[in-house]
């Protein structure tokens, strides 16, 4: 720290008002828009919505089941393959 002496200090100085910025005038827009809300609904949420709305269970396709397992025609070679193969492929 350096000490320079009273030739560095500042001689009396004049006393003012603060320093005041000016207030900005507020724009107020010619033609003012109402206020409008929006809202937008994806795709997703859509069909989250049609899930919600179908029926837990479908009676008809129940019904329809039933009835072929019942007459011994609901378990064919071409659906065992299937169910085979979609097991092979939930285990490897």
């Amino acid at each position: 720290m350096q000490i320079h002496g009273p030739s560095h200090l500042h001689g009396p100085q004049q006393v003012g008002p603060p320093h005041s910025s000016r207030a900005a005038r507020p724009e107020t827009p010619a033609t003012p828009e109402p206020i409008r809300d929006e809202v937008c609904i994806s795709d997703e949420a859509r069909f989250v919505e049609q899930v919600k709305q179908m029926p837990d269970i479908r009676q008809d396709r129940v019904d329809a089941i039933r009835a072929e397992i019942a007459a011994g025609t609901y378990e064919t070679p071409e659906k065992l393959e299937i169910a085979l193969d979609r097991l092979l492929d939930e285990i490897g």
